[in-house]
């Protein structure tokens, strides 16, 4: 972990190239750094997803208005600082991304960071993990 998800209105998505920021995001969250200089998330575990909704309806449909949700999750034990740099950096380097896009329509973008204290369950199988030691 962590897992990226991104949802956003189809008119959002064609007007960006939606592997581009999945890949921008990846990497920013791979570039995170803990208080003592350590990668934060591990580089096999680190995945980021993007849908573009089927069906939408954003405000008051006076326009053709669009919205990109990101929600990324992430299990407990990073500090509170730590945290926040990740969020203000995922944030910037999907404005960064995005920001041609705010120049041609109307859109909103929300970022929402969940740390799971209360996981039931983590069941994993990969092959993947092995390819990065850390």
């Amino acid at each position: 972990m962590p897992h990226l998800v991104i949802l956003c209105t189809p008119n959002v998505a064609a007007d960006t190239d939606m592997t581009a920021l999945c890949r921008t995001l990846c990497d920013t969250l791979l570039a995170q750094r803990d208080d003592a200089g350590k990668q934060v998330f591990p580089t096999g575990g680190t995945r980021v997803l993007a849908y573009p909704a089927a069906h939408y309806a954003v405000a008051d449909g006076s326009g053709d208005h669009g919205f990109v949700y990101l929600n990324l999750r992430m299990a407990t034990g990073r500090s509170d600082a730590t945290k926040k740099r990740i969020g203000d950096a995922v944030l910037a380097a999907a404005k960064a991304h995005l920001e041609p896009v705010f120049a041609r329509r109307h859109f909103g973008l929300t970022l929402q960071v969940d740390e799971n204290p209360s996981m039931v369950y983590d069941g994993r199988h990969s092959n993947l993990m092995p390819l990065f030691p850390t």
